[in-house]
């Protein structure tokens, strides 16, 4: 069943915010290292300038994914577009793979042929330095909103600006080491800094992989959803409980096992009693789907073959063929049907309770399961009356 809430979209909101903040920021330094890298002659601050303006088609992607990502379910969707922000945190990946190839690359020929920049400026420092500080600074409030919403996809975003702030360290680093004529340390910097957004690069992708083969929550977050039904005293147990992430969502199947006695609609509530519980732990759950269980059929759901018991139909339709003409017997009479399993788990039964209005004469039990030729799968059978009971 999938879910909504206020506190749902004022989180797209907040991601927005810093999705529009990382967009101008980066517009800002681009504008400022392509100009004062040109002004000062600087190749190192005009190439970090151009990683900027390309940073800002990856930033309207994410922009992009966040906005669609984050849409209700619809008819050609009905689990949510969380995926769309996997596709993205995919893109993020690859990108950031690709410009730590083009730094190892440049770096490591720079480092080989004794190359490196040769004019540094004041301007170009503090320009520089301006731009380490933003993208850091953007990485932490990124990241923050990131782990508090669940999102891998505003993650990946943080990461791509730590990547930046680290590209700009390599600049700020080789324009201050040509002040003390270590020219190499500017390569050198720059192959170690360009591992490091490998390995983020490579961690994004690894993830965003993960979660498109719908790989599981780890066992410690599933003991936490499980330890909600101790808190419903009406749930007997729970198995088969299943989750997955979609985007910043998570998507949740289980089976909820209660009394066999009790009413469709009481299993139905119970249901919803846990469901709502599960929601108060974690808001990340959009789509919960519980299967109500009068027994552990854990290992039947695996694949073990299971007993088909018959329906009510055809119990119906045998039953008068066997019973037809007898005073208990009637087409208004209620019949209702009870499925459990013997107490030595070797089969499976049906109990029949017929409700019987009053005054209406008995055929005992044993009677009824002769005239029925007592099929394999005949449990008890009870006779009830609107005023007394007899079994």
């Amino acid at each position: 069943m999938p879910y909504s809430s206020p506190a749902h979209d004022s989180q797209q909101q907040e991601a927005q915010r810093v999705n529009l903040a990382t967009v101008v920021t980066d517009a800002l330094l681009a504008v400022m290292k392509l100009v004062v890298g040109s002004l000062t002659f600087s190749n190192a601050l005009i190439a970090d300038g151009i990683h900027s303006l390309a940073d800002l088609l990856t930033d309207i992607i994410v922009m992009g994914a966040t906005h669609f990502g984050r849409r209700a379910p619809d008819d050609d969707h009905p689990y949510g577009h969380g995926r769309i922000e996997t596709m993205a945190s995919l893109w993020l990946g690859v990108v950031l793979c690709v410009v730590a190839g083009a730094m190892i690359w440049e770096s490591a020929q720079r480092l080989w042929m004794g190359e490196s920049v040769h004019f540094a400026s004041l301007w170009a420092v503090a320009a520089t330095l301006i731009a380490l500080l933003a993208k850091e600074a953007l990485f932490h409030w990124t990241m923050r909103i990131a782990k508090r919403q669940q999102s891998p996809l505003l993650e990946a975003s943080a990461w791509h600006s730590r990547s930046d702030s680290l590209s700009s360290l390599i600049v700020l680093v080789g324009l201050i080491g040509t002040w003390f004529g270590w020219f190499w340390l500017d390569s050198l910097a720059a192959l170690l800094v360009a591992l490091l957004v490998a390995k983020i690069g490579f961690d994004t992708l690894w993830q965003a992989g993960r979660e498109l083969i719908d790989t599981g929550l780890p066992e410690e977050q599933l003991a936490e959803l499980r330890s909600c039904a101790n808190d419903i005293p009406d749930l007997k147990d729970l198995h088969d409980l299943r989750a997955r992430r979609i985007g910043g969502d998570i998507s949740l199947d289980v089976h909820l096992q209660v009394e066999s006695d009790i009413s469709v609609t009481e299993a139905h509530e119970i249901g919803m009693a846990f469901t709502s519980r599960l929601r108060q732990q974690r808001d990340s759950l959009r789509d919960i789907t519980f299967h109500i269980d009068y027994e552990n059929d854990a290992e039947e759901e695996w694949g073990v073959t299971t007993q088909l018991m018959p329906l009510r139909n055809e119990i119906t339709e045998l039953l008068n063929r066997c019973w037809e003409g007898l005073p208990c017997w009637q087409e208004h009479i209620h019949l209702g049907l009870q499925y459990r399993r013997l107490r030595d788990k070797s089969a499976r039964c049906i109990d029949l309770d017929i409700y019987l209005p009053p005054q209406t004469p008995e055929v005992p039990p044993a009677t009824l399961r002769t005239l029925a030729n007592n099929p394999p799968w005949l449990g008890d059978i009870r006779l009830w009356h609107a005023s007394s009971q007899t079994q």
